[in-house]
């Protein structure tokens, strides 16, 4: 496994025509861009990333070893759903639910080979595309919310918060987090004018998270731009940088704190920040509130080796789990209850183990590992199984870190002397 891995120079350069290699760097920011519109279906993030396997495939893409651990665990997941299922599938929505699981493991392997790969061009093109559809959302979202277009309120917001270009205003709050984070990073290292840019995305994306009044997503935000900028700081090489970024954080974090300032001098966002601030929500609290329903259902899945199959859950309880951990156990019985687990925190540990390899790539790392260790947390809390973003940064993580240990390995070839062997096909 290690020496498919790390043979050859794949992560460092592309092999392909310069047609085909634009054209491949291209459909990355479309997946990019085009996971922000999802309140339609099929959602054009589900047209591109079809379209995007197509011309990959066609155009060379290779599963390597490493990403067996990937794809096996992967595989036992969705097993486990599809056969707790069997006696359910004749109900539409659970034959949907199943065929989307298979999509969605399908997407974070296409992501994974495919940023293993001419990895610092596609990274860079990937989150181009991420923080230009974060803005498209944020925007809509903001629009929506203070009408600003023409029937805008209806479609774009939910129950008096933002959804934007999103079915949930949850969702919106989660899927803009990496977002941020990417803009963040312009805002504390890049040049003057693209600063700028920057500036505004991530003022429109953070907006756009307050008005969804999600608090997971308020807390994901701060906790994980935190998370990255500490990150950004112990792995900068000069003392320039560390105090450039420094500067520049405390100045964002002054801006923000103006922000909502204002925004909570209107009254109507001041009385929904305060309701959704409280921790005293009638569906957290109780035998049956949100963590009680843990509890239970904890409880229940220890007793039911085959689960109860998807989307049952509400007909024992009041409410779905909210906790994808619980819904593994509960969708897909132990097969799928140990082997998500197992998918999340395993490349959790392997993120953690190359956070601090110097790769051309490694600021992009940190805030896309930042974002899947938020998402990893906020999966106690919520069903985050089907989010589109979480199979893109899950795949997205085991590409970058397929494309680490081959840079490493070249680096420890290049001091020793020694040639790589090369797996690269011959023209």
């Amino acid at each position: 496994m290690a020496y498919t891995a790390s043979a050859g120079e794949f992560a460092l350069r592309p092999t392909a025509p310069a047609g085909v290699v634009a054209l491949q760097r291209a459909l990355v920011w479309l997946i990019g861009a085009s996971g922000a519109i999802v309140f339609i279906e099929p959602s054009p993030y589900e047209l591109v990333t079809l379209a995007s396997a197509a011309v990959f495939i066609a155009t060379g893409i290779r599963l390597r070893a490493v990403f067996l651990p990937l794809l096996l665990l992967l595989f036992l997941v969705n097993l486990g759903y599809t056969i707790s299922a069997v006696p359910l599938l004749d109900d539409s929505k659970i034959a949907t639910w199943i065929a989307t699981s298979w999509y969605m493991a399908v997407t974070a392997m296409l992501l994974a080979m495919v940023t293993a790969e001419d990895t610092a061009a596609r990274l860079d093109m990937l989150r181009r595309g991420l923080v230009m559809g974060g803005a498209i959302a944020g925007l809509a979202g903001v629009a929506g919310y203070f009408h600003l277009v023409p029937g805008g309120y209806d479609l774009l917001t939910l129950y008096g918060r933002a959804r934007g270009t999103f079915k949930d205003p949850n969702v919106l709050g989660a899927f803009l987090i990496l977002p941020a984070l990417l803009a963040l990073q312009n805002i504390v290292t890049a040049r003057l004018a693209a600063t700028l840019r920057a500036s505004f995305a991530f003022g429109a994306i953070s907006l756009a998270i307050l008005l969804a009044f999600s608090r997971a997503a308020w807390g994901g935000l701060v906790l994980t731009a935190a998370f990255m900028l500490v990150m950004m700081v112990l792995t900068s090489q000069t003392r320039g940088e560390r105090s450039r970024i420094i500067l520049m954080t405390l100045a964002a974090a002054a801006a923000g704190v103006v922000l909502v300032g204002v925004l909570l001098s209107i009254d109507s966002i001041a009385d929904m920040f305060k309701q959704r601030a409280s921790f005293d929500q009638s569906y957290d609290e109780g035998r049956f509130g949100r963590f009680g329903r843990h509890i239970l259902g904890a409880d229940m899945a220890l007793d039911l080796p085959f689960g109860i199959g998807p989307l049952q859950f509400h007909n024992y309880f009041p409410e779905d789990t909210h906790n994808s951990y619980l819904n593994a156990f509960m969708s897909g019985g132990w097969l799928s209850g140990i082997c998500y687990p197992a998918l999340v925190f395993t490349t959790v540990i392997l993120g953690f183990h190359y956070l601090f390899v110097r790769v051309p790539w490694q600021r992009t790392y940190i805030a896309v590992f930042s974002a899947f260790l938020g998402t990893v947390g906020e999966s106690f809390i919520i069903d985050t199984d089907h989010w589109r973003h979480f199979f893109l940064m899950l795949g997205t993580m085991w590409g970058m870190i397929a494309a680490t240990r081959a840079h490493q390995a070249a680096s420890r070839s290049a001091a020793t002397g020694s040639p790589l062997l090369s797996i690269n096909p011959p023209p």
